[in-house]
């Protein structure tokens, strides 16, 4: 396998189309179908914007590192942040619960975690060195 595509970026968010143009040009590179680059990049903004608004509670200098391999079959994403420790693994399979009477009533957030969970084969964190690290393995097919 090549070795991954890396880069770091300031959280801030207006970093957020370098991150993607990153993800784009990287799944571009290795032949990744526009669905599976896609549902990449979904991902990646998801977490990125988390960690800029919910990690650091808004801007700053503090280096969001992505990397990303191709191997057979997969996209794996190794995603790296200095902001409070936060596990999304245990957030993916609990989507937010819709009123029963009223399905446009539900309570705000968490749809972006959940949706990301849905997208997401597999997935490890660890907190070290003040750093949460993220792998998540994405499938390249439908």
């Amino acid at each position: 396998m090549n070795p991954p595509d890396e880069r770091s970026f300031e959280a801030r968010l207006t970093s957020l189309g370098d991150v993607v143009a990153f993800v784009e040009a990287a799944c571009a590179g290795h032949g990744i179908e526009r669905q599976a680059a896609l549902r990449l990049v979904f991902v990646v903004e998801e977490l990125f914007t988390n960690t800029v608004q919910h990690g650091h509670g808004g801007d700053c200098a503090s280096a969001v590192t992505l990397a990303l391999a191709f191997p057979p079959g997969a996209i794996a994403l190794d995603y790296a942040d200095s902001a409070p420790p936060y596990n999304p693994l245990e957030h993916f399979h609990s989507g937010p619960v819709a009123n029963a009477e009223n399905a446009t009533l539900r309570p705000a957030g968490g749809l972006g975690v959940y949706v990301t969970g849905q997208l997401v084969e597999t997935g490890s964190y660890r907190r070290e060195h003040g750093r949460n690290l993220l792998h998540l393995r994405l499938p390249r097919g439908a």
